[in-house]
């Protein structure tokens, strides 16, 4: 039970980098002597320092390494990257023992931190809260184990089923929840929108009302009709384009050319090679109707205003068949979570 608190607390110590650490992992780490924490830290931004290096440097008295335990959310780095490997350092230091929440499946590592530790005689202890490790860093592990970001799927509706009013731009969220999607784009590494959206609403896409990293804006133009003066070409943000016409970098905009058979695999393609690790498909009801249909998601985020009825418009994709993992009230609006069925 001591092993599932401190795993507990660095989790929670791992969560305070969400979208700042990408393409790396969220991992927090808590050193622990004779009963209590004499060390803590987490990886808050790539190429800087890991969990594990922090939370040694946040120590008092390293003379007691020895005798004390490590935890860390997920295995130590075996790898030279822009750090050293935190394994090296974890043997170099001689800790009494170290406690790994979920193994790394990215290649480099993948059990090769573990197995330096353990060659130097350490006692390893593995697979504690595992679970809830392999959750604080699903983005990671789905780019690294299917070869494709984290999807998740996010639109707005009236109470009786339509994204606007007679096929015009139309405001059905309240402010909280307009917060709540703001945080949402901070916490992922992009967002993707079709050339429909872009279009008619000329979005910029950034992150507002909240602190945070603004996304990685993807933006779906076969034939490249977004005119270049559109927000979601301004420099705020870098800017992907999946067209048809040309393959192209221009400064913070890349032009990515694809074809349109098998487009979503060839997509998912494409976004592999870019790391990116998670996406937000804000598109209308086509992009995201795609998604659903080739079952390529993760999550879905619904937002129902419940006293909001537009009688005439662009109809809501379906989740046909499926119930919501969970609810949360915003006054007026209600948001339904949703999750793809694990295969």
């Amino acid at each position: 039970m001591q092993d599932e608190l401190y795993i507990k607390r660095g989790i929670e110590l791992a969560k305070k980098a969400l979208g700042h650490t990408y393409p790396n992992p969220l991992v927090g780490s808590v050193i622990v002597h004779n009963g209590k924490i004499i060390g803590e830290g987490y990886h808050r931004k790539a190429g800087e320092n890991h969990a594990e290096i922090n939370a040694i440097e946040s120590m008092e008295d390293r003379s007691l390494i020895p005798e004390s335990t490590i935890y860390v959310t997920l295995e130590p780095c075996a790898h030279y990257g822009k750090t050293p490997p935190c394994a090296l350092k974890i043997k170099e230091l001689g800790f009494r023992k170290v406690v790994i929440g979920a193994m790394d499946s990215h290649d480099k590592v993948n059990g090769k931190g573990k197995k330096i530790i353990q060659d130097a005689g350490i006692e390893v202890v593995s697979g504690v809260l595992e679970k809830e490790c392999i959750e604080l860093n699903k983005r990671f592990f789905t780019y690294h184990e299917k070869k494709r970001p984290y999807i998740i799927l996010k639109w707005a509706r009236s109470a009786d089923g339509f994204l606007d009013k007679d096929f015009q731009p139309t405001a059905i969220s309240n402010p909280l929840v307009n917060q709540f999607v703001h945080q949402l784009r901070a916490d992922e590494h992009a967002i993707l929108v079709g050339t429909q959206t872009a279009l008619n609403d000329n979005p910029s896409l950034t992150v507002r009302n909240v602190e945070g990293v603004n996304p990685v804006r993807i933006l779906i133009d076969f034939d490249l009709k977004v005119p270049s003066d559109f927000k979601i070409y301004h420099t705020e943000a870098r800017t992907i384009v999946i067209n048809s016409v040309k393959e192209e970098i221009r400064e913070h905009i890349h032009f990515i050319k694809i074809k349109k058979e098998n487009f979503l695999q060839e997509l998912m393609d494409a976004l592999y090679r870019e790391q990116i690790q998670s996406v937000i498909i804000e598109g209308g009801r086509f992009t995201l109707q795609q998604f659903i249909d080739g079952n390529l998601w993760d999550e879905a985020v619904v937002i129902k205003n419940e006293s909001l009825k537009l009688e005439n418009g662009t109809r809501a994709p379906e989740l046909t068949g499926r119930k919501p993992l969970r609810t949360e009230n915003f006054r007026d609006n209600r948001i339904e979570f949703y999750q793809a069925e694990i295969l």
